[in-house]
């Protein structure tokens, strides 16, 4: 390797690097912003949270990536243009697109490692992901009960605690309303003071109440307005409660796994052929269904012997034959008949709209394991001419055109995602972002490999000029 090919690479890897790492903690930050009311006092564990933001984080991977190439590019060949260390490339012989050969080199191995990660890895960690973010929101809140309030969390308990001391554990002024029993008997248990204390498996806590009284009040026999009241003294008395649910307990993977997300690209074909082949089978199930309840309708006769005929008789002259009652009865059993047929079709085509649906849901799947991949390779295709030609580097102007192309290329495939997947065009509408960027880019290395001024203001000025010198003679 040439010592310039050395120098490209580490003034493009560079930004790669920071790049892809600030892209993944931006989409990390919005995914915490999002959760935080989920995990903030549950009592989760660290090693729980940070598991879940690892797999956050791997499932991020696929947008990080293309943004990190598009804007480590534009960077890295304008920081070149504006130091003048490509005109000293090309005073010494080294072409633009010779130049840029390393920087290929990184591209294609990450559109290939992009590929692998989205094929091989990104099926599991959304498994592991989607698992881990189950059982985080819905682990119920630590128990946490602050002097005050009326705390509800325990199923058919209301406590309140008029002051807590500083070890969290001893109580004054207790009182605990039970309502396990029904509306049928109620329990109110008021204590001086208490004593709060977790089981050794942390299945149960324990609440021992010293110097206090149960009241109980229960309806008698067939007189629900006579409630007698019953009022017990105790020294201490303890009451446990089921925590059982308030514990982190992970799900079985079998539960979530045959999602089109946790999916390969074998295992997609594999589906999405079976759920082909299942939808024909209900196209021809509903078809028939159809058939059979109109065959139903039409079997409907009176009592006038016209009507039992075999041979097929026009529906005007067939009516025209009919008594007056008879006529209403027939006209009411056919719109009957097709207010029924009207109901079956909208129902079925319902049904088969939601069937096709999850249908491109897994085409869409799997059309953008190629499209996240290519993604890298053809934004660097954009960026790296882009950066050479406008020859400006830092943060500002790279940033910027960074985010332009980004989101012109993130709303064209969201566009045509959606059309595919309302079926609006087939599952090759998941291209239309690729088609789009790659005469952009296409134009853009034409650019920057034959020097041409198109980009060029001062040489727009001269051509205007030049025009309306003309005109003017």
């Amino acid at each position: 390797m040439k010592k310039i090919d050395r120098l490209i690479l580490r003034s493009f890897i560079g930004p790669l690097v920071l790049t892809f790492t600030l892209s993944v903690l931006v989409l990390l930050m919005q995914f915490v912003w999002k959760y935080v009311d989920d995990l903030v006092g549950k009592g989760l564990d660290f090693s729980v949270i940070a598991e879940l933001l690892l797999y956050a984080s791997a499932t991020f991977v696929p947008m990080a990536l293309p943004i990190a190439v598009l804007f480590a590019s534009i960077m890295t060949m304008g920081n070149f243009g504006e130091k003048y260390e490509l005109v000293a490339m090309k005073a010494g012989g080294i072409s633009v697109s010779r130049a840029m050969r390393p920087m290929v080199i990184v591209a294609l191995l990450l559109t290939g490692m992009a590929f692998y990660f989205a094929n091989n890895v990104m099926p599991t960690a959304m498994l592991k992901y989607r698992m881990t973010l189950y059982d985080v929101t819905h682990k119920k809140p630590a128990v946490n009960i602050r002097p005050g309030e009326y705390y509800k969390d325990f199923d058919g308990y209301v406590i309140r605690v008029g002051s807590k001391s500083r070890d969290g554990r001893t109580l004054q002024d207790v009182l605990v309303y039970d309502h396990t029993k029904g509306m049928n008997e109620t329990l109110v248990t008021v204590g001086k003071r208490g004593v709060m204390q977790a089981s050794p498996d942390n299945m149960y806590l324990k609440i021992t109440l010293y110097d206090g009284y149960t009241y109980i009040e229960s309806s008698s026999g067939d007189n629900y307005r006579s409630r007698p009241l019953t009022s017990i003294g105790f020294s201490e008395q303890s009451l446990n409660f089921d925590i059982s649910s308030f514990a982190y307990n992970k799900s079985v993977e079998e539960n979530f796994k045959g999602s089109y997300q946790m999916m390969n690209i074998s295992q997609l074909d594999t589906s999405i052929s079976q759920l082909e082949q299942s939808y024909v089978e209900r196209v021809e199930q509903y078809r028939t269904n159809m058939l059979v309840n109109l065959r139903a309708w039409s079997q409907y006769t009176s009592s006038d012997s016209t009507l039992h005929t075999a041979e097929p008789t026009d529906p005007l002259k067939l009516i025209s034959n009919l008594f007056a009652r008879e006529r209403r009865s027939a006209y009411l059993h056919a719109r009957n008949a097709a207010i029924s047929a009207r109901q079956d079709a909208e129902m079925y085509e319902e049904l088969l709209v939601s069937d096709r649906e999850y249908i491109n849901r897994h085409y869409i799947e799997w059309h953008r394991k190629f499209t996240l991949s290519i993604a890298c390779l053809l934004l660097f295709l954009i960026g790296a001419p882009f950066g050479s030609i406008v020859r400006k580097g830092g943060l500002g102007l790279p940033l910027v055109a960074s985010v332009g192309f980004f989101v012109l290329y993130y709303v064209v495939g969201m566009i045509s995602e959606k059309a595919v997947r309302e079926s609006a065009m087939g599952p090759e509408g998941m291209w239309i972002s690729s088609i789009v960027m790659l005469p952009i880019g296409i134009v853009l290395t034409l650019q920057a490999t034959t020097d041409s001024s198109f980009f060029d203001g001062s040489s727009w000025r001269k051509f205007f000029q030049k025009i309306l010198t003309r005109k003017k003679q």
